[in-house]
């Protein structure tokens, strides 16, 4: 019954952007008159290309647990990957059509390349909104918070940034975790080694065969990689947070009937619960692997939650 209202919610979020874009549409040129009151408005930008095309692309990564990662049949799963799904669903309605998603493989040097050159439509992984990055691209309301902390073998001596002074330390390329520490490693004259990766799986690697020190990437990255390695005992996330991360969904900028689609639907999942719903079935639930988070939701990402979904996004 919930997935039905759901659903039906869903819908009218999308209905209401279409009505949004239409009306804005006559502020700049009175259409013709439409006779089927189920027509869709005039699309531009992504609605258009995905209604012309009949396909959707989705970035997603593939070692992003919980948010973006392959299971064991290699298909994209995770929290950003429902809500990506979520988001299809309501193009789907908007557009008046049902489309074909497309996957394609990102990496965290490539991710933002892909969605400005319209290889990829929405990006679902595990990345940063910030101003920067915003020049560059639009990104959906703020679904997770994350920080940069260091993974280290039980027992090493490194608790804390200062700690890794002279130390080889891992950081996966094109991330903020990547300037967050060579910030840090200039500010404090640290000698750090830094070894930059493709991945966050090679990071870990590196830390597992002896190869760095540490990896450094967001603290929730860092739990699920131990968790998906079952390395509980044999890893440890130390030291205060480096930086502030807060997760969106990457899309085009200047596309304002994609933006007021995304907006709406964030809100409805917002309010009709859904996004806490898969909240707790990828971060306190088993994963399809067995192994598990259980990483209660923060009180911050609560209070970011609640203001969504009363029509405020951040």
């Amino acid at each position: 019954m919930k997935t039905q209202r759901f659903r039906m919610a869903l819908a009218l979020a999308a209905l209401m952007a279409a009505a949004c874009v239409a009306r804005a549409a006559d502020d700049v040129q009175a259409p013709p008159p439409v006779t089927d009151p189920y027509a869709p408005a005039t699309l531009t930008g992504t609605l258009a290309k995905v209604r012309d095309s009949g396909t959707i692309a989705l970035g997603y990564r593939d070692a992003s647990v919980p948010f973006s990662y392959l299971d064991a049949r290699r298909q994209p799963i995770g929290y950003s990957i429902e809500l990506c799904r979520a988001l299809v669903s309501a193009i789907e309605v908007a557009i008046h059509k049902n489309v074909q998603i497309q996957w394609v493989p990102v990496t965290p040097e490539n991710r933002m390349e892909a969605v400005a050159s319209g290889r990829v439509d929405l990006e679902c992984g595990s990345t940063t909104s910030n101003l920067e990055r915003q020049k560059r691209v639009a990104f959906s309301p703020i679904f997770f918070v994350a920080g940069t902390k260091v993974m280290v073998k039980k027992g090493s001596p490194i608790h804390s940034f200062r700690d890794l002074a002279g130390k080889k330390v891992a950081v996966t390329a094109g991330t903020t975790n990547e300037k967050a520490l060579r910030d840090i490693d200039r500010k404090f004259a640290l000698g750090i080694q830094l070894q930059v990766v493709p991945d966050h799986a090679e990071g870990f690697a590196r830390v597992a065969n002896g190869q760095a020190e540490a990896f450094a990437t967001d603290d929730v990255l860092l739990y699920g990689l131990i968790a998906e390695n079952k390395g509980k005992g044999a890893f440890q996330v130390v030291g205060d947070y480096l930086s502030y991360d807060p997760y969106g969904i990457m899309y085009r900028k200047n596309d304002p009937q994609l933006a007021q689609v995304v907006k709406n639907t964030f809100q409805e999942l917002a309010a009709d619960g859904e996004i806490e719903r898969q909240y707790k079935r990828w971060f306190l639930q088993r994963l399809p692997s067995g192994a598990s988070l259980d990483m209660p939701m923060s009180a911050q990402l609560e209070s970011i939650i609640e203001t969504m979904a009363g029509g405020e996004a951040q």
